[in-house]
């Protein structure tokens, strides 16, 4: 056993209790705040007590500061000059993590006190049952003290469900490393979840420029950083199974995105959505002023009964299955009332109908480059995510409406797939950055936020677990952040430790997580009593703004340009100028249904299938992703029986 760096004391003002201790050290010990100790007890049933330093004081044999001044005849340097042989005390506060043995719980005795091993620390955080070969134990980083690192562990049973779920992590923008901390834990969970737990995938939306755009990309790590990953026995690698998408920019063509270099292999899949996937989520781009009770009806109608299905109702068959053909089917409704002269048509008043086609058909303007006006749709691949595969959604440079859009349709859909066991793996988790803003503790009840609150109260029995990270815990609503069951903090701003959700941290410990530097986090996790502090390594995967700067993002393309880039991204051996050539003087619009077309297929002829494509002509309907059946020729529109 190794030597004990101080002794339990027990005084008549400061005495010690069953969840809290004190002890003495010297000046020159290897004890400060955070650090993990021991105290053994003596006598006939000896018990141990672990516990994590809290506060601490230091003391000397003056009664007051004056005694020192004239001692020294007021010159600070005469103490110096003296050695420094005034005798010093330093004492710390440990709140208790665990007692050996744990009954009967007692006040922590006297006796000598030491820095934990391995085995005690495992013991200490009550990780000696999961985390062992085989286990369900996460490597999450290092506790280090007193030349000591000790691999800190979650349980995945708390961290990805069933027991608890979630993860929420806290601090300043650009010091606090959330993003790092979370791409680590990623990694962790990819290489050492348990087998008999199932397949595993992130789906992480990128809101702040380049942040998760380079995930596939290998980042340079310095020395000690990989000794920590050996250490931790994680890859030093990044993920080596990474697909991103993003929705175009409104000319229609260009990716809105920054991952544009032609370098990177396999690059970005575009995210375009016809009717049939945007009008369940109308509501998320349309206001309450905009939706009352009758126009909710008339919308729900046109779910139930026109979308998707031949409308036979009307002088003029109807088969809507686009925005252009949503239109058609409005006139002809409208044309029915002017023509019988009535104020009304199945109940819905001609007022609500034409106020229902101006906002819906104003959904391909608002969200114009994520909304097609016809039958042209790219979605992720559902139903077919791979086990430990990452799917990136780069929503940072597009409009709030369309963000929100974005997220409410991916996770909804992801979590009505995970209930019918239908996603393609068992468990998802979802990252989130920027709570503050989609999921805040005040301001308008979202369709966003009803959704994050969903995910984080009932995601952990479908296996989706939600990673959020914000600046400010405090201004996030208190379902999310209550709900998870792992928080991570990383430097925080002395305004937002001064609000009540930190009033249980001492105000040593709030006054170390206010200098964290890079790379140190404080967890609290199901199985800590306390909160830990601990390192972690830097991601192996390169960051946003490095990505940026070795792959410059391209410009904005004209069309064939922009056409050729995209068909070159599935085939590189591709020349632009037989792309340019087999486009040249068709109809934008037709190119580029029959492009969409071409990225969602993926084949491996992907310039012959386009020219085969485009010979079809607008006739050839692109079946929505995820819909069974072929491509049918569009029905022959009858003249107008009212002409």
């Amino acid at each position: 056993m190794s030597e004990p760096v101080g002794r339990v004391i027990g005084t008549e003002r400061r005495p010690n209790t069953p969840h809290e201790f004190h002890f003495w050290t010297g000046a020159d010990a290897a004890v400060g705040i955070g650090t993990l100790v021991k105290a053994e007890g003596t006598g006939e049933r000896p018990a141990t007590a672990y516990g994590i330093v809290v506060d601490g004081a230091s003391y000397t044999d003056l009664e007051t500061a004056l005694h020192d001044y004239v001692a020294l005849g007021g010159e600070p340097a005469a103490g110096a000059a003296a050695g420094g042989t005034r005798p010093e005390v330093r004492t710390y506060t440990a709140a208790v993590l665990r007692h050996e043995p744990a009954e009967p719980l007692q006040p922590v005795a006297s006796g000598p006190v030491y820095l934990l091993t391995d085995e005690d620390v495992a013991f200490a955080l009550r990780m000696e049952g999961y985390a062992r070969p085989g286990g369900t134990g996460l490597p999450v980083g290092l506790y280090a003290a007193g030349g000591q690192q000790s691999p800190i562990f979650l349980d995945a049973d708390f961290l990805l469900g069933p027991e608890a779920a979630h993860l929420n992590i806290t601090g300043v923008s650009g010091l606090a490393t959330k993003t790092s901390a979370v791409l680590f834990l990623l990694r962790s969970i990819f290489e050492h979840m348990p087998a008999e737990k199932g397949s595993v995938a992130a789906l992480c939306f990128n809101v702040k420029g380049p942040d998760l755009l380079f995930l596939d990309q290998p980042a340079e790590l310095g020395d000690e950083d990989r000794a920590m990953y050996r250490r931790l026995r994680v890859p030093a690698s990044p993920f080596e199974n990474v697909r991103y998408f993003a929705p175009y920019k409104p000319d229609g063509f260009n990716l809105n995105t920054l991952r544009t270099n032609e370098a990177l292999a396999g690059n970005v899949e575009p995210l375009v959505w016809g009717l049939e996937q945007v009008l369940e989520f109308a509501e998320v781009l349309l206001t309450k002023d905009d939706v009352d009770a009758k126009a909710d009806a008339l919308i729900e109608f046109i779910r139930e009964r026109v979308v998707g299905r031949d409308f036979d109702e009307l002088p003029t068959r109807h088969h809507v299955g686009t925005f252009q053909e949503l239109a058609a089917w409005f006139e002809d409704v409208l044309r029915f009332c002017e023509k019988t002269d009535a104020q009304s048509w199945r109940t819905h008043h001609v007022a609500t109908i034409r106020k229902v086609r101006n906002r819906l058909l104003n959904l391909t303007t608002r969200a114009k480059g994520l909304v097609s006006n016809d039958a042209s749709a790219s979605d992720l691949p559902w139903g077919e995510f791979r086990d430990r595969g990452v799917y990136v959604v780069d929503v940072a440079n597009v409009e709030p409406e369309a963000q929100e859009l974005i997220f409410a349709r991916v996770i909804t859909e992801a979590r009505e797939r995970l209930e019918r066991n239908e996603l393609g793996v068992q468990h998802l988790v979802v990252f989130v950055d920027e709570l503050n803003k989609y999921a805040a503790a005040d301001g308008l009840d979202t369709y966003v936020r009803k959704m994050l609150l969903d995910i984080s109260e009932r995601g952990r029995y479908l296996g989706l677990v939600l990673f959020g990270a914000q600046q400010f815990r405090s201004q996030v609503h208190k379902r999310v952040v209550g709900n998870a069951g792992t928080a991570l903090y990383g430097r925080m701003d002395m305004d937002e430790l001064a609000t009540p959700g930190y009033a249980v941290l001492s105000p040593a410990t709030k006054a170390r997580l206010a200098t964290l530097s890079k790379g140190e986090l404080m967890v609290r996790h199901p199985h800590f009593a306390q909160p830990v502090f601990l390192r972690f390594p830097r991601p192996a995967c390169m960051a946003g703004r490095e990505g940026v700067r070795r792959f410059e993002p391209a410009h904005d393309l004209p069309f064939q340009d922009a056409v050729a880039r995209h068909l070159r991204r599935l085939d590189p051996a591709l020349a632009a100028n037989d792309v340019k050539d087999a486009i040249a003087g068709q109809d934008t619009d037709e190119v580029l249904r029959a492009l969409h077309r071409v990225q969602q297929l993926r084949p491996q002829a992907p310039l012959a299938f386009l020219k085969s494509l485009l010979k079809q002509k607008p006739e050839l309907e692109v079946v929505p992703p995820g819909k069974p059946g072929r491509p049918r020729l569009m029905m022959d529109v009858p003249e107008d029986p009212y002409a």
